[in-house]
């Protein structure tokens, strides 16, 4: 039997989670959605639906332990696609509590860590022949710090995500592996804020994991471009 390509998102919105899932499935892959909704049923669209709380990362590794049970087969394809923030009090961006800087850091920089590692254990299973990619749904607050308060908690969890991503990707593609912090823009390199394109995601995000073209892991992109560096 001829084995499965599983793609795995987690945190399945309804725009860009959404949009990823159905272009991966139209490409062939079984998929896979957690959120806060999952059911551990199949969805009308027929992916696999998990249920996960990103907030405790120690829950991770159940949701990789319950594909295999299902297809005898880890994902080649994880993508991150949670995240969280707690508004601060106006105009004062330390008056966020550590608990609430904590449960965020947990949904933005230590859940899709802890994903990325069962990722790479996973993938010592796979065949060779197969892709394996780790995509992170990133946006510009990696490299711009913007004035704006309300941004706090979660450019610090985009910020630390960016880091471990680009080590990994650095220390593990001689094996094949890559690793993506994704952020869409607009052609003038400016933020797409909440204008983002989820199918501009899914086809940026297949041809991530086809390791299309020569993509840095600072994975910028526009949409119907596909990757313009801008840095």
């Amino acid at each position: 039997m001829a084995p499965v390509s599983v793609a795995l998102i987690l945190g399945s919105g309804p725009r860009v989670g959404a949009s990823v899932a159905q272009k991966f499935a139209s490409d062939g892959y079984k998929v896979v959605v957690a959120s806060r909704k999952g059911t551990g049923g199949k969805t009308p669209e027929g992916y696999l639906s998990l249920k996960a709380d990103f907030t405790k990362p120690d829950s991770i590794p159940a949701l990789f332990d319950a594909i295999k049970t299902e297809f005898n087969s880890p994902p080649s394809v994880v993508i991150y696609n949670a995240a969280a923030l707690t508004p601060p009090d106006k105009d004062a961006p330390l008056s966020i509590t550590a608990d609430n800087l904590t449960s965020d850091l947990n949904v933005n920089t230590l859940s899709p860590y802890v994903a990325a590692q069962q990722a790479v254990a996973g993938w010592e299973a796979v065949p060779t022949d197969t892709k394996k990619t780790f995509i992170y749904t990133g946006n510009i607050l990696n490299v711009s710090v913007l004035p704006v308060p309300l941004f706090t908690s979660l450019g610090i969890g985009k910020s630390a995500s960016a880091y471990w991503i680009g080590v990994s990707d650095a220390a593990y593609s001689a094996r094949g592996y890559r690793f993506f912090y994704a952020d869409e823009r607009f052609e003038n390199g400016k933020s797409k804020g909440n204008d983002i394109d989820g199918p501009a995601h899914g086809d940026f995000f297949t041809k991530l994991a086809n390791h299309e073209g020569k993509v840095p892991w600072l994975a910028t992109f526009v949409k119907d471009k596909g990757y313009v560096q801008f840095q």
